[in-house]
């Protein structure tokens, strides 16, 4: 036997065991490589096998990928975007065929295998206007209708739905309460929810969940406020660490509890991951509010530099609460330029991103729009951003970004339920992660975001296969 049995806890996941020399057990001494590579314009191109040959100790000079499947981490609950009023409302304008196009792109047997959908609860910036459920005033709730969604919203997610089948994980997130019920008067600008109305707000999301549900969409889960410290010109609510907890713990997790609605899943948090930390370990530190909930979530927006971001606190986080899931709520490229559309490096912010959030415990992730327009909208207070695909209501094309490409090396291939395994390189230029899907498919993709191609070794149990890794790319490797 190539190990001991050990116990060790890493990134919060306790690993006791492992599988008995799976490779050297495997007869499967190949590998399917998937590229997608900047300079040559391919997109997912399948470019055939590598063979794996006996390798003992590596050199310093040999650039590898080490991969070992008999470590084991975190599971994953699904990968995804939001589906919000601009989302549906851009779908819709889009010709009949383009829409089909578009839905099967993310949803469809041969789409990116999404299963996770995010929507906005009330409106958000990414709404042509700021609306609630409710008249003004209406303590009681009895006004309470999401007629307005039906128009765009709800359609294009039962679409998901429908292609998605038995996988569909849906979730939501408010940006703002009614105006009259915070300390501004406003949804916009932030604000705080007013003392008398905790228990109002609580009462809305179960409104909102049962008018879902009722239309046949089920509620996997809920965020409890969207970056609840971002004072923002558009929806936005202030919540510090104590009072979300107070929140959840008084408020809304009763109420969930009390409604039979002890199964969805309460994600705390839900901003940057430069807080995490802090908001984790001081909301949750009263095991009366840890009992409502189940996941932290976050942002990437900690930072104008895109590759500075902290992703180390999603480690000690995890480590801090190894029996929550660590959730990406959200992540867009902003300043939208439609000339920019087809530039690598939006691929690669997605790529950078995805690869070292799901090695520091990442169990599910979702991008923002999965739809936007040839304005990166529509958006009432003009936040435009990019979406890995923009359709031109215009002229009725449908672009595909380097975002999509490259979120689909990960979300074909590592599908739900897939465990990470160990998995590591020794050259600060490339990154990397490894899953093992429940069929027994090992996957690894391997981002190179530097200007000079490489050759590198995919090392697996004293096995190693030579893989090409061109400059500006991304490809999966399946064993």
């Amino acid at each position: 036997m190539r190990k001991t049995l050990i116990t060790s806890i890493l990134l919060g996941t306790f690993v006791t065991g492992f599988s008995q020399n799976y490779w050297k057990n495997s007869t499967k001494k190949t590998a399917k490589v998937i590229l997608t590579n900047a300079a040559t314009k391919e997109k997912l191109q399948d470019k055939g096998l590598v063979k794996f040959e006996k390798m003992a100790q590596p050199k310093e000079t040999d650039a590898c990928i080490f991969v070992d499947p008999d470590f084991k981490y975190q599971k994953l609950i699904g990968i995804g975007g939001a589906i919000t009023d601009a989302s549906a409302e851009t779908l819709y304008k889009m010709p009949k065929a383009k829409q089909k196009e578009i839905l099967e792109a993310y949803y469809g047997k041969n789409g990116l295998g999404y299963t996770i959908v995010r929507t906005n609860m009330n409106s958000c910036d990414f709404s042509s206007e700021s609306y609630t459920y409710v008249k003004d005033g209406d303590v009681s709730l009895k006004s309470f209708s999401v007629a307005k969604d039906e128009k765009y919203k709800i359609p294009m997610i039962k679409e998901a739905q429908k292609l998605i089948g038995d996988q569909f994980t849906f979730y939501f997130s408010p940006w703002s309460p009614p105006a009259w019920m915070k300390s501004n008067n406003s949804m916009l600008k932030g604000g705080r929810l007013k003392d008398e109305y905790y228990q109002p707000w609580a009462e809305y999301y179960i409104k909102f969940i049962k008018e879902y549900e009722k239309r046949g969409m089920p509620v996997w889960g809920l965020t409890i406020q969207n970056e609840p410290m971002a004072t923002q010109t558009w929806e936005s609510c202030i919540y510090t660490a104590e009072e979300e907890g107070n929140f959840l713990r008084n408020n809304l997790g009763p109420t969930l509890w009390k409604n039979g609605y002890k199964d969805k899943k309460v994600i705390i948090w839900d901003h940057n991951r430069d807080l995490i930390y802090q908001r984790a370990t001081t909301t949750l530190q009263n095991p009366e509010t840890a009992k409502y909930a189940h996941g932290i979530g976050y942002h990437w927006y900690e930072t104008w530099n895109n590759k500075s971001q902290l992703f180390d606190n999603l480690e000690e986080t995890q480590k801090a609460f190894p029996n929550m899931f660590l959730a990406f709520t959200e992540g867009c490229k902003e300043q939208f330029k439609m000339d920019q559309i087809y530039d690598v490096s939006l691929g690669e912010l997605y790529g950078r991103n995805m690869l070292n959030d799901f090695n520091k415990g990442t169990a599910l992730w979702t991008d923002w729009n999965v739809l936007l327009d040839e304005t990166g909208g529509p958006n009432h207070v003009g936040n435009f951003c990019f979406a890995p695909i923009i359709a031109d209501t215009r002229t009725g094309e449908v672009h595909y970004t380097y975002e999509y490409y490259y979120i689909g090396h990960v979300s074909k291939y590592i599908k739900p339920g897939s465990q990470r395994i160990g998995n590591s390189s020794n050259r600060a230029a490339l990154i990397s992660t490894a899953f093992m899907n429940e069929k027994g498919e090992l996957v690894t993709v391997i981002m190179n975001e530097s200007d000079k191609d490489t050759d590198a070794y995919l090392w697996i149990e004293g096995q190693a296969a030579k893989l090409s890794v061109p400059a500006h790319s991304i490809q999966t490797v399946i064993i």
